[in-house]
C-alpha cells in the first residue's frame, strides 16, 4: 500500500453546538476527536480536536461518487488515487468556549460550516462562528447542511432557503451548500468534491524563519513514571512559515513567568516531530504537528503553552505588552439571542483579544475612530499586519464585536 502524504492544509469544523462537527470528522477520518474525559462525559467538544484524513478519487467512477477516503473503490475493486491529506481542526461550538474556537481559527486555511437541518438557521453560534472566520480572514468555506436524515424533504428545502438568506452579504455567500448526514455517512462524496474545488492548498513560504503557533501542549508521561524515564514536554500546532527539523535549537515566546513575574522566553531542542501519526525529520507549513522537546513536562502540561509561538532562537517576532491597531467594528454583537448594536470602543474598556492562538485581555489606553491602543494583561509574540479578533463583555459572556490589524 502506498504511504499517504503528510497533511498539506488545515480545515476547520465550525458551527453551533450539537450540529455534528465531531461526528462528521469521525465519518471522514475514522477518528473521534473528543478524547478528553470531560468531553466524553458531557458529549460536547471542549478543547480543539484534531484528525488527519486523506482524500482520494476512483479513476473509474463518475463524480461525485468518485470522491472517497477509502483506499480501494468498493464498486470497482481498484485502488483509488490519492488527492491530498488534510488536517481537520474541530472547534467547540458552545458559546462559553468561543475563545477556544478563535484560537483554532488562527491556524485554519479554510473551513466547513456545519448547519443542522432540524433547527432554524441561523443559531447564535452559527452566526458567531461565521463572523469569527470573517474576522480572522478565513474566506474559503464549504457549508455542510447536516442531519437531513431526521427531517422531511420540505424541511430540508426550507432550511436551505434559511441558509441562503443567512449567508447573503457574507464571505460565505457563494459557498457551496452540501446536504449530508454525518451519522449515516450520506453524501460525503459530494462534500469531499466541494472541499477539493473550494479550499485549495495555499502556497507556502518555506524560506522565511519558521514560526509555529502553539495550539496544544502536553505532558505525555504517565503518573508514577520513574524520573530517569521521563520524556520531555510536547507542543502541538501548525507552522505558518519556514521549516523545523529534528535537532534544531528553538525558542518559545513569550515563554513563562519567572519568580519576579516577568515573562521569559524558553529555549530547548527538538527531540522528535510527529505528523499524521508518524515520526518525520522535518515539519513544514500545512497540517498539524507535535514537537517533542527537552523541556521539563511541567511547562507543557494541561495546554499551559497554548498561545505561544515557536521558532529558531532570536528569529521570532518581538514580545509586546501593548500595541495599536486599526479596527473595524461589526454593526451588531454576534452570538447573543437579541439584537445589540456595537457601540464605539471607549477609553479604559477591557477587551478580550485573540492574537494568533493567544487569548489575552487588553485595556484600551487610546481610542480614536478607527485606531485604538491597548495595554495587555498578558504579553504576546506578534508582529505588524497580524489580525486580531476583538470581543467585549456583554452580560456574562464575551461577544465578538470586530477585528483589528496590528500597526
Amino acid at each position: 500500500m502506498k504511504e499517504v502524504p503528510l497533511p498539506e492544509i488545515n480545515i476547520g469544523l465550525v458551527g453551533h453546538v450539537d450540529h455534528g462537527k465531531t461526528t462528521l470528522v469521525a465519518a471522514l477520518s475514522g477518528i473521534w476527536t473528543d478524547r478528553h474525559s470531560e468531553e466524553i462525559k458531557r458529549g460536547i467538544s471542549i478543547k480543539l480536536g484534531y484528525a488527519d484524513c486523506t482524500f482520494r478519487k476512483c479513476p473509474e467512477c463518475e463524480a461525485p461518487q468518485a470522491y472517497t477516503t477509502e483506499p480501494v473503490c468498493p464498486e470497482h475493486g481498484i485502488d483509488t488515487e490519492i488527492l491530498r491529506t488534510v488536517s481537520f481542526v474541530d472547534s467547540p461550538g458552545h458559546e462559553m468556549l468561543m475563545a477556544t474556537m478563535l484560537s483554532g481559527a488562527a491556524i485554519m486555511d479554510g473551513a466547513i460550516l456545519l448547519i443542522a437541518a432540524n433547527e432554524k438557521c441561523p443559531r447564535p453560534q452559527t452566526k458567531e462562528h461565521l463572523t469569527a472566520l470573517q474576522v480572522i480572514g478565513v474566506e474559503r468555506i464549504v457549508i455542510a447542511q447536516n442531519k437531513i436524515d431526521i427531517v422531511d424533504k420540505e424541511r430540508v428545502l426550507e432550511n436551505y432557503r434559511e441558509i441562503k438568506e443567512f449567508v447573503k452579504g457574507t464571505i460565505a455567500e457563494k459557498a457551496p451548500i452540501i446536504p449530508i448526514s454525518a451519522q449515516q455517512k450520506i453524501n460525503l462524496d459530494a462534500l469531499i468534491e466541494a472541499i477539493e474545488e473550494t479550499i485549495p492548498t495555499p502556497e507556502r513560504d518555506l524560506q522565511s524563519p519558521p514560526l509555529m503557533h502553539i495550539a496544544r501542549s502536553f505532558d505525555v508521561n504517565k503518573p508514577g513514571t520513574e524520573p530517569e524515564k521521563l520524556l520531555g514536554g510536547v507542543v502541538g500546532g501548525s507552522l505558518s512559515r519556514g521549516k523545523i527539523k529534528v535537532g534544531d535549537e528553538v525558542e518559545i515566546r513569550p515563554g513563562i513567568k519567572d519568580e519576579k513575574g516577568e515573562w521569559k522566553p524558553i529555549t530547548t531542542t527538538v527531540e522528535s516531530i510527529m505528523a499524521s501519526g508518524r515520526f518525520v525529520d522535518e515539519a513544514t507549513p500545512g497540517g498539524l504537528v507535535g514537537i517533542a522537546t527537552k523541556l521539563d513536562p511541567v511547562y507543557t502540561k494541561s495546554d499551559s503553552l497554548v498561545g505561544n509561538v515557536l521558532g529558531h532562537v532570536n528569529e521570532l517576532p518581538e514580545v509586546i505588552n501593548s500595541f495599536s491597531m486599526k479596527i473595524q467594528l461589526l454593526e451588531k454583537v454576534v452570538g447573543a439571542e437579541e439584537d445589540i448594536n456595537v457601540e464605539k470602543i471607549k477609553m479604559n474598556e477591557q477587551l478580550m483579544l485573540a492574537v494568533g492562538t493567544a487569548i489575552t485581555l487588553g485595556v484600551v489606553t487610546s481610542a480614536r475612530d478607527d485606531v485604538i491602543e491597548v495595554e495587555l494583561r498578558r504579553p504576546v509574540c506578534a508582529e505588524s499586519g497580524w489580525r486580531v479578533a476583538i470581543s467585549r463583555r456583554v452580560g456574562s459572556r464575551w461577544r465578538l464585536i470586530g477585528a483589528g490589524i496590528i500597526d
